[in-house]
């Protein structure tokens, strides 16, 4: 039923209705502000953290802030409100997904230090919904507020370059890699790591975004030309036969719970298809799992984390990319787990006790790109036809290519009846 070009996919856009009890508070816009440098990751913490007095522990009833206002903020809405909690959106966006479904949205850019103090000290804690926020904004809210994860592991997350520095110095897995600042530095990194290799931009990259692949005739001096003044870094090209993805929550006491070992397939760089359980042998399900709990706990971690792997012909896992918050694959974990990512996520920043991971039955998610609306409105009757499909929708007004405008789950007795 998720097979690309299934008979839903064709067929006026999604307009969906604004609430009309929301609270809005809205700022005007400021210039965009620049990232604080790496050697200064613990001030992200915030300079009177120590002595503002915060309880540990945020039982139902608490005002939840979340940083961005994309799908990821609208499924933790979905989960956090009927468990008691209020959610409070901060995003620049006024009628962005998260904001159709939350108590209070503050309309702000993140450089907005006013607007971002004052939204701090409106709410109980904070999280973020994606990485991409700059530094001193999560700065400014730690001096007001609990902010979970911390703006530490945020600051790792948000740059390739410091993200394979932690994972390397941790004696985690990663492939080859170096810094590169100038065309001379590609040249040295490439005859260090050879071809292929991948140009990466260091800062703010998501969906393959500011990638590219560097093969034996390429022109090293070309390629840099475009990206002359940019941190980048260079990767080894990783030979795999999976792209695996294992979704870990820690709590306040250091306890864990990992999700079912995610198979992912991509299309274009962005994520096509998630099978759970991975196609994977139990040894290897376990060690993406003790993986995941590893780097969850060097980072000393309160909240959610997603760690994307590579399994090569050699079964050694490679790690690739740490996102810190609910992921795009475990949308599935909605239907197909006792405890869904975005409760769970709810759970471990609030202090809660996790929720168990088991799985319920096997799972297909199939991401719906603006792509499916090209011909107009998809067939959503004959998607939600099949008895074991579960649609979800993200409010957004436009679709466009390559833009996540929902998914479907589907769940069977294996993942490949589930996926049929």
């Amino acid at each position: 039923m998720l097979k690309s070009g299934a008979r839903w996919k064709n067929s006026v856009r999604d307009k969906p209705k604004r609430c009309s009890n929301k609270h809005y508070h809205e700022h005007p816009k400021e210039r965009p502000h620049s990232v604080i440098p790496s050697e200064a990751a613990g001030a992200v913490e915030g300079s009177r953290r120590a002595t503002v007095k915060h309880p540990k522990r945020f039982p139902p009833g608490a005002a939840i802030g979340v940083m961005g206002g994309g799908q990821l903020g609208r499924m933790f809405a979905l989960a956090a409100r009927p468990m008691g909690y209020r959610v409070h959106i901060f995003s620049p966006e006024k009628n962005g997904p998260a904001a159709q479904l939350s108590d209070f949205v503050t309309v702000a850019d993140y450089a907005d230090e006013a607007a971002v103090r004052r939204f701090a000290r409106e709410i109980d804690l904070l999280t973020f919904e994606f990485e991409n926020i700059p530094a001193p904004t999560i700065a400014w809210a730690a001096e007001e507020v609990v902010v979970r994860p911390r703006g530490a592991v945020l600051h790792i997350a948000q740059n390739r370059l410091r993200e394979k520095e932690f994972l390397a110095g941790a004696g985690l897995p990663v492939a080859p890699f170096r810094r590169v600042e100038n065309a001379g530095g590609l040249t040295s990194a490439l005859d260090a790591i050879g071809r292929p290799a991948i140009l990466k931009g260091a800062a703010f990259g998501y969906d393959g975004k500011g990638q590219q692949r560097i093969d034996a005739d390429d022109n090293a001096d070309a390629i840099w030309a475009e990206r002359v003044g940019e941190e980048c870094v260079l990767e080894r090209v990783v030979d795999f036969e999976k792209e695996l993805s294992v979704i870990v929550a820690r709590g306040l006491d250091g306890e864990t719970a990992v999700f079912p070992v995610c198979e992912n397939i991509h299309r274009e760089h962005i994520l096509d298809l998630t099978l759970a359980p991975a196609r994977v042998t139990p040894a290897i399900a376990t060690a993406a799992c003790d993986l995941a709990r590893e780097v969850a706990t060097q980072l000393d971690l309160v909240g959610l984390l997603a760690v994307e792997m590579f399994l090569p012909n050699d079964g050694n896992l490679i790690i690739n990319e740490l996102a810190p918050r609910p992921h795009n694959s475990g949308h599935w974990t909605i239907e197909g787990c006792l405890t869904s990512q975005f409760e769970q996520h709810v759970r471990a920043v609030c202090g809660m006790s996790l929720g168990a991971t088991d799985l319920l039955r096997p799972s297909a998610m199939v991401n719906l790109l603006g792509d499916v609306w090209k011909n107009g409105e998809p067939d959503w009757a004959a998607a939600l036809a099949e008895k074991n499909g579960h649609l979800h929708l993200y409010g957004k007004r436009a679709p466009r290519p390559r833009r996540k405008m929902g998914h479907l789950t589907a769940l069977g007795d294996t993942v490949e009846t589930a996926s049929a």
